[in-house]
């Protein structure tokens, strides 16, 4: 697992000067009088401005809109300075998140409301897991003091996006209760879209001829494959930080393509398909070939001004999978 650790010395005097000379009293001095909220992920980022729609009484801030992988992420003096004056922030909690616990110890804004979507999925959270043919991690660290380790893509699943949704309408209700009425009609709206989602990956599912995928890659999606009962393979868990796999892995999940006769090997977005290549090259079959699922883990600022929302490409992994598994 890759550690963003914790904020850098520099971010935190960023704050500490920011709260001299940018506050009065016991709060914080706004630019405005609307309501600032700051999502780390896309998928949290997308779900709030779908629900705040065209409010002006609201504004939500993307963090990660230069593209940056959740894992690689290093929040800057002035990302750290908007989150200790913002009045909500919504993150996921996991591994990654580490350098959160810092950021909101030196938040201005002590009346902040904060979700960690971990904790609202509660139950519903899973460990990570170590499947057959996957790559052992060098080093381990856990999310809790009781060893147990979160797998952090909650947002791949629909239904878990439901159940995030539902919170963050609630919370954006209790900061604005005159505007109340329409985010909840937007969210139910928007809830309505992500059931007719789900409805679809049901029916993919299924239908689907073939209901094992294989990665040459790291595995972000555990939650969906779960939900709609596909068995997986994979070189890495979602989280980890190694790119190079080891021969017996390789040969390892060569093997389980010929074993379960299928013609395609996944990776995720931006990967250079060198593992899969490999994978497919230590097989029988050399002319098997290699499709992509998104992750939602790097979407850009320039992606969502082109127009591309959670659903956009939650629709896009679905008929990927529907090609390939049927």
């Amino acid at each position: 697992m890759k550690l963003s650790g914790k904020i850098t010395a520099a971010a935190v005097s960023a704050v500490t000067a920011f709260s001299v000379t940018g506050c009065s009293g016991s709060g914080t001095e706004k630019k405005s009088d609307k309501i600032n909220i700051i999502c780390t992920t896309f998928a949290e980022y997308d779900w709030t401005r779908t629900i705040i729609g065209n409010s002006s009484d609201a504004e939500v801030t993307y963090l990660l809109g230069s593209g940056t992988d959740l894992h690689n992420y290093q929040p800057s003096a002035e990302d750290v300075m908007k989150i200790s004056s913002c009045d909500m922030f919504v993150y996921v909690g996991g591994e990654s998140d580490k350098w959160v616990n810092d950021a909101l110890d030196e938040a201005m804004n002590k009346d902040m409301k904060v979700i960690r979507l971990l904790d609202v999925l509660g139950d519903f959270a899973k460990e990570e897991e170590i499947k057959e043919g996957m790559e052992a991690e060098k080093e381990e660290e856990a999310d809790d003091d009781d060893g147990v380790e979160y797998d952090e893509h909650v947002w791949l699943s629909v239904k878990n996006a439901e159940i995030c949704c539902d919170a963050i309408c609630e919370a954006v209700c209790e900061l604005d209760p005159s505007a109340a009425d329409s985010y909840r009609n937007a969210l139910s709206n928007y809830t309505a879209q992500l059931d007719s989602l789900d409805s679809d990956f049901t029916e993919m599912a299924d239908e689907a001829k073939v209901k094992t995928i294989l990665f040459g890659d790291r595995f972000p999606f555990r939650y969906l494959v779960d939900d709609y009962g596909i068995d997986y393979y994979a070189a890495f868990v979602g989280c980890s930080a190694e790119t190079e796999a080891s021969f017996e892995t390789i040969v390892g999940l060569a093997k389980k393509l010929d074993e379960l006769e299928l013609d395609t090997v996944f990776t995720i977005e931006n990967s250079d398909d060198s593992l899969a290549k490999a994978i497919i090259e230590n097989s029988s079959d050399k002319s098997r070939s290699i499709e992509t699922l998104n992750s939602i883990q790097s979407v850009s600022d320039e992606m969502v001004n082109s127009g591309v929302s959670y659903i956009s490409i939650m629709r896009e992994n679905l008929e990927t999978l529907r090609r390939v598994l049927d």
